[in-house]
């Protein structure tokens, strides 16, 4: 017994089959993440490195390099990059699309242990990270304060904005942009070092030494048992400050005596400033996988509890919420799914004209769609542009089927068959073409699947859904269509609005006969129109621009800023600050533009900044973000003495 035979004669069995379908689907659905674009992170591995005190010369040759020889050898590298700096070595390793990203890591430390005899004995060991290629920050906070100093913003921003964040579902980490750690800095006089005979490391061995909180035992009486705490933690400038640095016959030397303590910033080297005015900057991680929706929704929820803990001389403001645009996409494309399935059922009763043959193929659509969420969330695909792109074509193909079973059961019916017989002889008739049709049309898609590279991997998703919701519409074209043709088409009087059609669909479909057999006269046309059409697409093929995606307006420029060999970090600030007052005053469309300095140092990691401009909304501004970047791009070389590049 057939699929079709059995589901006609029970009906309640092809409903349930629908409704667990449409089930199962809704549960899928919603747990699917949602993405702007599929999933194509490359493995990416880092290793960091940190040896304290080295400058950039020192980490390039004593670490680096040594580090990028044993590493280099492992199989399906694509990418490997590195950037010394002072105290830190930072390689970074992309490997081919088809490489584990587990095996990778493993790999990478496997090599790095080779070499760790190599390095020098008092770095700190490789830190080896899986990185995902995605992790850059969808929210961006901006901290700061008119009265307060930057070190107190920084300590805001990390203990009270990130710690309310870092906690939200999805959220990878916090990091923030221009951090200024609270540290005890000794400033010494070189002068007065020389005259008392010591060196800085004297000075570090000291503060070593004496800076040491040990455990001191206990007390034990016949009742009672206390714990002994020695308080050596220095925490205070006068604690550093009294801390005797020498001793000899000729008196005490104390660290007074060569410099001084202060509070002061971990690292003093970066800079953040947003409209000219100091601050810091947190951004949001999301974990790989995570519904960047679902973060953002969250996110504002508890932004607004930190607005009622902010003190009156500090504000926190959100700079950019990349959620919004992936928002807007998604919204767009749904909208278009339900214009899709309105056009659809509307070009369906214009030709079938009868609302019970009508429903049939209607009710496929919703029952293949949905049940197709459910196929996406075993594969482990998300929604995205494009696999909401695949629902909107599959929309016009999942009715194919069942129209053709309709079509063949209502014929049965027009002849004088009762329902229950035209459905059995109908779909027993159109059963094998049915299947052999859907296979023909999923091998249309499916060869994506094993297409290699980025491009495959980015529509690999695309095709499976397509692919798949066509076969599920086979399924339900075979089961619910024929069992709902039984019990509700019916050999009726036409409808008033039939009557007044037909006479237009005798017409077209006279014409259209006379038209194929005075074609059929002179079939050969047909080859010559071929011809043309293939050079005609082969010549507009060979004009058209080529990219992987259109530029969209996301509202966000950047200008890099790239100071040249031996410049100081105070040099590089001002001319940052210089860009950014010109971005202040000469686009007033910018909502929010800052700017970021890091300090490098020697020749392998120069000194360089950003100057991240976030404009309005596209229908808050009159000029789009491709013209204000076409303007940026012929005045940002201008400034002389440093090297700035613009992105959009």
């Amino acid at each position: 017994m057939s699929l079709s035979a059995t589901n006609i004669k029970r009906p309640v069995l092809s409903i349930v089959i629908s409704i667990v379908l449409v089930l199962f689907g809704i549960v899928g659905f919603l747990n699917l993440e949602v993405r702007e674009y599929p999933n194509i992170d490359p493995p990416i591995i880092t290793v960091t490195t940190t040896y304290v005190g080295a400058n950039s010369d020192v980490i390039e040759a004593q670490i680096t390099e040594p580090l990028e020889q044993s590493i280099n050898g492992i199989d399906g590298i694509r990418i490997m990059s590195s950037t010394s700096r002072e105290q830190q070595s930072q390689i970074t390793i992309e490997f081919n699309l088809d490489k584990d990203i587990d095996a990778a890591a493993n790999d990478v430390r496997d090599r790095v242990s080779r070499v760790l005899r190599q390095l020098p004995p008092d770095i700190d060991n490789p830190v080896i990270e899986k990185t995902d290629a995605d992790a850059v920050p969808v929210i961006i906070v901006f901290v700061r304060s008119d009265k307060r100093n930057i070190l107190d913003v920084n300590d805001f921003a990390a203990n009270v904005v990130a710690e309310k964040i870092q906690t939200i579902k999805g959220v990878s980490a916090t990091r923030i942009f221009g951090e200024k750690k609270y540290s005890m800095r000794i400033r010494l006089d070189p002068h007065r070092l020389d005259a008392y005979k010591l060196a800085p490391m004297d000075i570090e061995n000291v503060l070593t030494e004496e800076n040491n909180e040990l455990p001191s035992g206990r007390i034990e009486g016949d009742n009672t048992e206390l714990t002994i705490r020695t308080f050596g933690r220095l925490s205070q400038p006068p604690e550093f400050n009294n801390v005797i640095i020498k001793q000899d016959s000729s008196g005490i030397v104390r660290l007074s005596d060569v410099g001084y303590a202060e509070f002061g910033a971990e690292n003093e080297r970066n800079d953040v400033k947003g409209r000219g005015i100091g601050g810091v900057v947190v951004g949001i991680l999301p974990q790989p996988g995570a519904n960047v929706l679902e973060i953002s929704d969250e996110f504002h929820k508890r932004f607004e509890e930190i607005q009622r803990e902010l003190p009156p001389d500090m504000k926190a403001e959100v700079v950019y919420d990349f959620s919004t645009f992936v928002r807007k996409t998604v919204n767009e494309v749904e909208e278009t799914i339900f214009v899709a399935f309105g056009l659809v059922v509307l070009i369906i009763y214009l030709f079938l004209r009868d609302w019970r043959s009508t429903f049939i193929p209607v009710i496929a659509i919703p029952v293949s769609i949905i049940a197709t969420f459910f196929l996406m969330y075993l594969i482990g695909y998300s929604i995205n542009v494009l696999t909401l792109f695949a629902i909107i074509l599959s929309i016009g193909l999942v009715c194919d089927d069942a129209i053709v079973v309709l079509e063949n059961i209502y014929s049965k019916i027009e002849s004088g068959m009762s329902p229950m017989q035209a459905a059995f002889k109908g779909s027993r008739e159109i059963y094998f073409a049915v299947i052999s049709t859907t296979i023909a049309l999923a091998a249309v898609f499916l060869p994506i699947m094993f297409l290699q590279g980025l491009t495959g991997r980015l529509f690999r998703e695309f095709a499976v859904v397509i692919a798949g919701s066509v076969l599920i519409s086979a399924f339900v074209a075979l089961s619910l269509s024929p069992m709902l043709s039984s019990r509700l088409l019916k050999h009726h009087e036409p409808s008033w609005f039939y009557k007044i059609t037909e006479p237009l669909f005798v017409s077209l479909i006279s014409g259209y006969k006379k038209f194929l057999a005075g074609f059929l006269k002179v079939r050969w046309l047909s080859f010559i129109i071929m011809a043309g059409a293939f050079v005609v697409i082969y010549i507009l093929g060979t004009t058209l621009k080529s990219e992987l995606a259109p530029l969209e307006d996301r509202s966000n420029l950047r200008i890099g800023i790239l100071a040249p060999e031996g410049s100081s970090f105070e040099f590089t600030k001002r001319y940052v600050r210089e860009i950014g007052q010109y971005v202040i005053d000469s686009i007033p469309e910018a909502k929010f533009p800052f700017e970021i300095t890091a300090g490098g140092g020697g020749n392998s990691a120069v000194n360089n900044g950003t100057v991240s401009i976030y404009l309005s909304e596209p229908e808050d501004r009159k000029r789009s973000a491709d013209e204000i970047y076409k303007n940026l791009s012929k005045v940002i070389n201008q400034f002389t003495g440093v090297r700035a590049s613009l992105s959009q």
